[in-house]
């Protein structure tokens, strides 16, 4: 019986490289695929979605007012039968895309599978997440540690001196340059000012002048 099923965890812990994998499982079985990314995420190019440790394949890019039921439904028409659906970053998706998703599911009986962050910097749900949340088969939390060696649940955005913000637009696409991963209680303490993610941002390599 198809589901639909939500893969959730915090920054950097392997969303995509899971999602990845999942595809290539569907494919080497002969099974055929699709991979859904948002276009606000341009990063490794538009339709694009590349792992962080070099894995990538061609998906399609998305915007918050499409129909995502409508677009499968045109590429079963010009591909012939899909085997899975699968959405990275689907915590830009719209509680309308959600729904249109639930119905890929229950009406075409097609598997889909959503991997994407459960809370913003901020602690706050996104929109995706919150109705993926409600609305999903099944809920998957993939894990990932704190600096500290807990367990990482929360999201912290930097600025470029690696300072911890508690203010912005909620979407702000980045890497390991702009978020840091930590637990709960290490989240509290950097919101609190009582403790710092300094130090724990890559560094980006400096060019010789």
């Amino acid at each position: 019986m198809a589901k639909l099923y939500f893969y959730y965890s915090a920054m950097n812990a392997g969303k995509t490289t899971t999602l990845l994998q999942s595809a290539h499982n569907y494919s080497e079985r002969g099974m055929r695929v699709a991979i859904f990314t948002p276009k606000l995420d341009h990063r490794a190019g538009s339709g694009t979605v590349a792992s962080r440790i070099g894995l990538q394949a061609q998906g399609v890019a998305f915007e918050r007012g499409d129909d995502l039921d409508t677009l499968i439904r045109a590429d079963i028409a010009a591909q012939g039968k899909l085997d899975c659906v699968l959405v990275d970053e689907a915590q830009f998706l719209t509680k309308a895309q959600v729904w249109q998703l639930s119905e890929v599911v229950d009406e075409l009986a097609i598997p889909v599978l959503c991997y994407g962050l459960r809370t913003d910097f901020r602690g706050e749900l996104f929109e995706g997440s919150q109705y993926l949340l409600a609305w999903a088969d099944e809920l998957t939390e993939i894990k990932t540690i704190c600096h500290t060696g807990k367990k990482a649940t929360m999201t912290v955005r930097v600025d470029e001196r690696g300072r911890a913000l508690q203010a912005g637009p909620q979407v702000e696409i980045g890497g390991n340059e702009r978020y840091v991963s930590v637990s709960r209680a290490e989240f509290k303490k950097v919101m609190r000012g009582e403790s710092t993610v300094d130090g724990l941002v890559p560094q980006q390599p400096q060019l010789p002048l």
